[in-house]
Order: C-alpha cells, then sequence, then structure tokens
C-alpha cells in the first residue's frame, strides 16, 4: 500500500527536487569553470583553493544525487544543509574581499550572506519532511 502524502510532503520533495537540480548545475559549474570558486576559498583552509574548488563541485553533485532520489531525499536534506553551512565561509570571504568593490559587487557579495539562511532552512525542512 502506498503511504499517503500530505502537503508537508509534497513540497519538500519539490523543494527537494529543485534544491537537486540547483545543486547539479552548480556541481557541473565548479567541475567545468572552477576559476571563479577558486577566489571564494579562505586561505586558511590546507590545499590549493583548486582543490577544495574540485571538491566541492563533487560534493554538490552527490548531494544533488542524494535530493534527487526519493529513497535518500531525507539524508539529501541533512547533508545539503551541511553544505550549505560549509560554503558560507566562503561567501563570507567573498563579501570581505569586495570591500572595496563597486556597490554592484558589494551588493551581490553582501546579499548571498543572508541567502544562506533559507537555503539551510530549506534543507532542514526537506531532512525532516520528505
Amino acid at each position: 500500500m502506498r503511504k499517503k502524502l500530505t502537503t508537508v510532503h509534497r513540497k519538500a520533495n519539490r523543494t527537494a527536487v529543485l534544491s537537486g537540480l540547483a545543486l547539479t548545475g552548480m556541481g557541473v559549474l565548479h567541475l567545468v569553470k572552477p576559476e571563479p570558486f577558486d577566489a571564494l576559498i579562505p586561505e586558511q583552509l590546507p590545499g590549493t583553493a583548486r582543490q577544495w574548488s574540485i571538491g566541492s563541485g563533487y560534493a554538490e553533485l552527490a548531494t544533488a544525487a542524494l535530493l534527487l532520489v526519493p529513497r535518500t531525499r531525507r539524508a539529501g536534506g541533512a547533508v545539503s544543509a551541511a553544505l550549505f553551512v560549509g560554503v558560507w565561509p566562503g561567501n563570507m570571504k567573498m563579501a570581505w574581499d569586495s570591500r572595496h568593490a563597486s556597490p554592484a559587487k558589494q551588493a551581490i557579495a553582501y546579499g548571498r550572506l543572508p541567502l544562506q539562511i533559507p537555503l539551510i532552512v530549506s534543507a532542514v525542512k526537506i531532512a525532516r519532511n520528505a
């Protein structure tokens, strides 16, 4: 017998698919054109910025796969929440590095910081409700 999905579960599943598709795109972008992402890597991390850019691309693809497969969707929500928290320092570095840039670049860099919060909240909801 098939379990009836509630509106909350359907919304979490829809959000999981959208998040999975977005992460697939970003993961591919990290692998195909890693140069822009290299500048986001904090210097304090071991290894090279390129290693982190490529590694994060693979992490995004793996997380996307977890979100896109219904059986692993709950785990995908938890992993994506951790991923979004993990990339936050890169967004903070981008904001700091742009402090002397044009107002448009500053707006983009600073605007990314609060946008991480709804991504994290959405990922937690997927983990709870998928």
